[in-house]
């Protein structure tokens, strides 16, 4: 006896519900995340001058909005929730399009509500010092890297976040649509004051452009410059991720591209002024001093504000974090619900629940993969892996739009084309070229992630077929 299309739930349609303004909100939420707020220290560290780090920012804006622009003009192929993974299946087919979404399921997307959750934990931490109930096993590694009992009290509170956040999103795309609108709203405010009181009302800290690479040669400040590149580019990762809601937006080949490129300009802005205003209130050595668990913004903050100026930093960050939680996590399990619809998913991810209207059961599968990571790896190592398997398929994206325009699929006119998928595509694999080289540990887990996806392909195609 066949279902009906009322108890089938991988039959139940989504809802478009998100106008232009919450898109370019949602855009902006996930993008100010940590990164703003903590990258500065490890960019100070590479030995690299205040012109060369501000070069870093404004690069790394540049790039992508390029890749803004590519994605806006993928964006005519399809109207159908799961964004860059349909703009790789209809240009290049299932295999790649599926190594995408599983890499995107096992490093790119669960990685980064992995990483903001620990960021998260990790401000909480700050004002309310917390419990580590695992604190005698700190020394247990695996692999001599992953250390997964240390911070086992910010562990704990980051699972539970996820936990949180994932039911509010289980229970209606709406909810998690307004707390990222009220959120947004309230860290671009914040980060305005702090650019403000560090731009206006403090003496220039001392830098001087060029001092701290006298002594470094070509080689070394070519390879130092992209390290300060990968740290910029966690900062703006998210930018693309819009595309997994097409089919909850309301007209998505106008709206889409247009909140994109918006939020990507705005964004753009405020990451350039709000890491000018840290260097001009303290010098680079300050920054490059600044432990692991120490964030930048708040030592700025401090600076000129003292203890109430941590204070107010420290709750920047967990509501800047926490809105982009919760974006990443109302995002990344439309993907997988559409990877699901095609038979190249686990079959359950493609349920939508008949009263709440969302992709449930793979919220439920983002939620429990991202706790694995959360345990298993810190905050770095795993931005890191993120932004190496972004750009290999940045790569691709780029290579995409050059193909549907070249067939006449893609009639449209894209802003800047050919040059940006150009510009994205070499500067992509340069980019990959030096962090394979000087990150190769992490670069071989994400390889291993993303290869670990081929086993995986043939496995749903047998079903599938």
């Amino acid at each position: 006896m066949n279902q009906s299309p009322a108890a089938d739930k991988s039959k139940i349609p989504l809802k478009r519900i998100l106008g232009v303004t919450t898109s370019i909100l949602f855009v902006a939420g996930i993008m100010i995340g940590s990164g703003v707020f903590k990258k500065i220290a490890p960019m100070a560290a590479l030995g690299l001058s205040q012109g060369y780090l501000i070069a870093a920012w404004i690069v790394a804006g540049i790039i992508t909005m390029f890749g803004a622009f590519v994605v806006s003009g993928l964006a005519n192929l399809t109207e159908e929730s799961g964004g860059i993974y349909e703009y790789l299946r209809i240009s290049f087919g299932n295999f790649i399009s599926f190594l995408y979404g599983w890499s995107a399921f096992t490093i790119i997307g669960s990685a980064s509500v992995a990483a903001l959750a620990f960021i998260f934990s990790q401000s909480v931490n700050a004002v309310i010092p917390l419990h580590d109930p695992l604190a005698g096993m700190d020394d247990f590694s695996i692999a001599g890297f992953i250390f997964p009992f240390r911070s086992s009290g910010v562990k704990i509170l980051s699972i539970a976040v996820i936990a949180l956040l994932t039911w509010l999103n289980y229970r209606g795309a709406r909810n998690g649509a307004s707390l990222n609108t009220i959120l947004t709203w309230l860290k671009i405010l914040g980060i305005l004051f702090l650019i403000s009181i560090g731009l206006f009302f403090v003496s220039p800290a001392g830098n001087h452009v060029g001092a701290a690479t006298a002594q470094l040669p070509k080689t070394a400040l070519y390879s130092a410059f992209f390290g300060a590149l990968l740290s910029a580019f966690w900062a703006y990762d998210g930018w693309a991720d819009l595309s997994f809601v097409t089919g909850e937006i309301k007209n998505p080949k106008r709206n889409v591209p247009l909140a994109i490129i918006i939020g990507v300009g705005t964004v753009t802005a405020i990451y350039v002024l709000a890491n000018y205003a840290y260097m001009r209130t303290l010098n680079l050595k300050v920054l490059a001093s600044l432990g692991e668990n120490d964030i930048a913004a708040a030592a700025v903050a401090g600076a000129i504000l003292g203890e109430k100026g941590k204070m107010f930093i420290s709750s920047l960050i967990m509501i800047s974090t926490l809105g982009a939680l919760n974006a990443v996590i109302f995002f990344y399990p439309r993907l997988y619900y559409r990877m699901a619809q095609e038979k190249s998913f686990f079959k359950k991810a493609a349920d939508v629940h008949p009263l709440y209207r969302t992709p449930y059961i793979a919220l439920l599968y983002v939620m429990v993969w991202s706790s694995v990571l959360v345990i298993s790896g810190s905050f770095d190592i795993l931005t890191d892996m993120i932004i190496f398997s972004g750009f290999f398929f940045y790569i691709l994206i780029a290579s995409a739009l050059i193909k549907m325009k070249r067939s006449g699929i893609i009639k449209a006119k894209v802003t800047g084309y050919p040059l940006v998928s150009i510009v994205i595509i070499l500067f992509s694999l340069a980019l990959l070229l030096n962090t394979i080289l000087r990150q190769p540990k992490e670069t071989l887990i994400g390889l291993g992630l993303m290869l670990s996806g081929i086993p995986f392909y043939y496995f749903f195609q047998r079903k599938k077929n």
